[in-house]
Order: C-alpha cells, then sequence, then structure tokens
C-alpha cells in the first residue's frame, strides 16, 4: 500500500498547511516536518482521509478514495482530534479503544490488554503522565486492533518530550511488522532523526511521483462517493 500527498494545501493561502507532496508505504517508517499549533493536525487528517485538502489531493495505491484511506489509515495521537485528555486514565482511554474496535472494554477487560502488553502497573495512571515512548507504544497498538488497519499517522509525538529514539525505535517496529508508518515532527524533533544515523530515518516529503488524472476523477466532487465531504466525518472515522 503506498499513500501520496500530491500538491496538498489547506485554507487561504496555504496558512492552516502549505502546498505539501509526501509520500509513505507498506513496511517503511516516514517523518514529515509540519510546525505551529494548527499544521501538524491537518496534516495528519488529510494524510488519512479525513479532510479533504482545499488543492491537491491524496491517493492510495494511485486511487483517489478517501472512505478506504479512513478505514485503513489510523490517525494517532492528533492534537484536538484524536488526542485523549490527559486527565482520563490509562485504563481509561484502552477501554474507550477496546469498545471501538468492537472487544470487551470493560476496565478488566483494560487491565488485562494492559498487562498482556507489559504495561499493567501504568492502568490507574493518567495517560498525561505517561512516558512518551510508552504513551506511542499503547496507543499504536490500540490503533491495529481496528479492522482494516494496515497504516498508522502518528501525529507529533515530540510535544510529549523524551528523547526521539524511544518513539521512532516503536514506530520502526510497526513497519517491520507490515504497517506503512508516517510519524509528523516539529524541526528538532527532524534534526534529531536526521543525526541518528542508526536509525537512517526518511522524511517522506520530496519528488512523488506525477499525478495523472482521467476525466471522470477531474469531475467528481466527492471522492468518497458517500455524498459526505471528508472533513466531516464522525468522532470514530477522526480516530
Amino acid at each position: 500500500m503506498r499513500v501520496t500527498l500530491h500538491d496538498v494545501s489547506k485554507g487561504r493561502a496555504g496558512q492552516a498547511l502549505p502546498a505539501t507532496s509526501l509520500e509513505f508505504h507498506t513496511g517503511a517508517v516516514r517523518f514529515a516536518l509540519a510546525e505551529t499549533e494548527q499544521r501538524p493536525t491537518v496534516l495528519g487528517l488529510i494524510a488519512s482521509g479525513r479532510m479533504r485538502p482545499d488543492t491537491g489531493r491524496v491517493t492510495i495505491d494511485g486511487a483517489t478514495d478517501n472512505r478506504l484511506l479512513r478505514r485503513t489509515i489510523a490517525l494517532v495521537d492528533a492534537p484536538d482530534v484524536s488526542d485523549p485528555h490527559p486527565d482520563i486514565t490509562l485504563a481509561g482511554v484502552v477501554g474507550e479503544e477496546l469498545m471501538f474496535a468492537g472487544l470487551g472494554a470493560t476496565p478488566i477487560h483494560a487491565r488485562r490488554w494492559l498487562s498482556r502488553l507489559g504495561f499493567g502497573e501504568l492502568a490507574g495512571v493518567p495517560i498525561g503522565n505517561v512516558d512518551p515512548a510508552a504513551r506511542v507504544r499503547i496507543l499504536c497498538e490500540l490503533a491495529v486492533l481496528r479492522d482494516g488497519a494496515r497504516g498508522i499517522v502518528l501525529v507529533a509525538p515530540d510535544r510529549h518530550g523524551g528523547s526521539p529514539d524511544g518513539w521512532w525505535r516503536i514506530a520502526m517496529e510497526f513497519a517491520d511488522r507490515g504497517y506503512a508508518m508516517l510519524v509528523i515532527v516539529g524541526g528538532s524533533a527532524a534534526v534529531a532523526l536526521e543525526r541518528m544515523q542508526e536509525f537512517d530515518a526518511v522524511n517522506a516529503s520530496g519528488p512523488v511521483e506525477p499525478l495523472v488524472l482521467d476525466d471522470a476523477a477531474d469531475g467528481d466532487t466527492d471522492a468518497d462517493g458517500d455524498g459526505v465531504p471528508a472533513s466531516e466525518t464522525d468522532e470514530e472515522d477522526a480516530r
């Protein structure tokens, strides 16, 4: 699976997101630079098919299909969209995500799930106090419980502090497990990743394959075919 953003932008004169082209694919982890408070979330929403760009297109394996993107790409920890409230206990966060995945979601189920992952002792800790790397591990493991999840867009893990090597190693592990991984970071984290040569971190931004549009696609204002703009999805789709 290959997801490509072709010169996408959002907002007047690209204020919310300037023109951006990038690509991420199955079995690899890539990072993308997005700074300011709003842009990481906007980029994450567009890359996962949950917001329609004002210019450009997003394709999955060469096709424009936002509904498929939303089913296939999990949006993880995006500020104000899919990030859990910092005061909710970790067990509470897990229980909610287990429910969305169609699994047992009682407090006992949540604690058992955390214990199997090796974080049982953190069940009663507010997620805002959880170590950044552990947070990424737990949220990504929850995300791939969803039926059909084949990729993850992880938004701004660097905002929680800590060294990038912790959450970057986790992203690499998910790529090794066969997921397509895009990690959206700020400038300092991007510089740190580029300096950590052992990680061979690759920037997702850059030249992408030219987008060839057919006549039908040019005239299609609703790429999903569901009559609903991608930015107007319900709360579950935003996760």
